[in-house]
C-alpha cells in the first residue's frame, strides 16, 4: 500500500493541510485548539490508513483469487452479499470465472469429440484403403486372369466411390457443426420434394422388387431448403429400402396444418432392435442390422439437416414388422 505513488501524494496533502491547520489555530487562537486540530487531524489520518489498508487486503485477496484460478484452481467463490463497489466487483469477477470455466469445459468436450471422430474417421478409410492396396498388388501380376482383373478394377471403382461419399458426407456434417451453411428459407410443395428425393432408389427399389405407396394432401408445403431436405429424405429412404426384404413395401405419407407440416416414411423391413433404437442417430453407429457396407453416417446426416432448419425428427420400429421415420417442420409465427 505504501508502495502506491497516490497513497502517498494523498498522505502528504493531509500532513500539510494537518499542519496548516495546526498553525493557523495556534497563531489565530490558542495553544488549546491547536492540539485539538492536531489530534483530530492524526485521527482522520490513521482512520484513512486502517481503511485504505483494509481496501487493499481485499483487493490483495482478489489478486491470489486471479492467481489461483489462473493456475486452474477453478473451484474457489468470493461471492458475498455487501453492498458495495467492492462486493459488486467480486460477483462480476465470479460471473467471469464461471462462464471462463464452462467455456473451457465445453471447448474440452468438443476436443474430445473431435479426437473420437478423427478416431471414427480413421478407421472408416482404414478398411477401404487396405482393400484396394491388396486388390492393386494383385492386379500388378501379369498373369492374372482378364476375368479377375476386371472384378479388382471393379471392387476398387467401388470403394473409391465409397471413400467419396464419406469424405463428402463428413465435410458437409462438419460445416453444419460449425453453423457455416446457410439455409435457404422457401415455400416448398412437398409432393415435389418426395419425388426429387424418390429418383436415386427407384432402381434398387425396382431390383428388390419393393412397390411404393404414397399418400399425401394436395397442395402441401412448408418453409425450407430444398436441396438439404432432398439430401436428408434420401438417406432415409435409403436405409429403409436396405433394411426392407424383397417385395416389400415404402410407404410416403404427408399433411399440413396449422403447426407443421409432417412426413412420415415407413418401411415393412426387419425393424431396429429396441438397444439400438436411442442411438439410431448418432454418427458412425451400426445397429446389429446394419451392413457391412454400412458406415453409420447416413441417418446422423439427415438428422443433422432436418434439425438445422428447426425441425424434428423420431423414429418408431418394431422388430420384425418395420421402422417409421416422423418428420415435422414447424410452422413460424411472424
Amino acid at each position: 500500500m505504501i508502495r502506491s505513488r497516490e497513497i502517498k501524494i494523498f498522505v502528504l496533502l493531509l500532513l500539510i493541510i494537518s499542519l496548516i491547520s495546526v498553525i493557523i489555530g495556534l497563531f489565530l487562537f490558542s495553544l488549546s485548539v491547536a492540539v485539538y486540530l492536531f489530534v483530530v487531524s492524526l485521527l482522520f489520518i490513521g482512520s484513512f490508513y486502517l481503511f485504505t489498508k483494509w481496501r487493499y487486503l481485499e483487493l490483495q485477496k482478489l489478486s491470489t483469487y486471479l492467481q489461483r484460478i489462473a493456475n486452474g484452481d477453478e473451484s474457489l467463490d468470493i461471492r458475498d452479499n455487501v453492498e458495495g463497489e467492492l462486493s459488486i466487483l467480486k460477483n462480476n469477477i465470479y460471473k467471469v470465472t464461471l462462464m471462463l470455466s464452462e467455456n473451457s469445459s465445453l471447448l474440452h468436450n468438443e476436443k474430445l469429440k473431435l479426437t473420437d471422430a478423427i478416431s471414427d474417421i480413421s478407421h472408416q478409410l482404414k478398411t477401404p484403403l487396405t482393400s484396394m492396396v491388396v486388390m492393386t498388388d494383385l492386379l500388378s501380376n501379369s498373369a492374372l486372369e482378364e476375368e479377375k482383373r476386371q472384378e479388382f478394377t471393379h471392387n476398387i471403382s467401388i470403394q473409391l466411390e465409397r471413400m467419396e461419399w464419406l469424405v463428402s458426407s463428413l465435410l458437409k456434417l462438419s460445416k453444419m457443426d460449425a453453423g457455416t451453411i446457410s439455409f435457404k428459407k422457401e415455400r416448398i410443395n412437398v409432393q415435389e420434394l418426395v419425388q426429387k428425393a424418390l429418383e436415386p432408389v427407384l432402381v434398387p427399389m425396382d431390383i428388390k422388387e419393393q412397390s411404393l405407396n404414397i399418400v399425401g394432401q394436395e397442395p402441401t408445403y412448408y418453409i425450407g431448403d430444398f436441396k438439404w431436405t432432398v439430401e436428408a429424405i434420401i438417406n432415409i429412404l435409403k436405409n429403409c429400402v436396405e433394411h426392407t426384404k424383397e417385395g416389400g413395401m415404402i410407404t410416403i405419407r404427408f399433411s399440413e396444418n396449422v403447426l407443421f407440416t409432417e412426413i412420415i416414411i415407413q418401411d415393412t423391413g426387419e425393424g431396429i432392435s429396441r438397444k439400438d433404437l436411442p442411438y439410431i442417430f448418432k454418427r458412425f453407429y451400426k445397429g446389429e442390422n446394419a451392413s457391412e457396407e454400412s458406415v453409420g453416417i447416413g441417418l446422423a446426416m439427415a438428422y443433422s439437416i432436418i434439425k438445422s432448419q428447426e425441425g424434428d425428427i423420431e423414429v418408431s420400429s418394431k422388430q420384425g414388422e418395420g421402422t417409421s421415420f416422423h418428420i415435422k417442420f414447424y410452422k413460424h409465427v411472424h
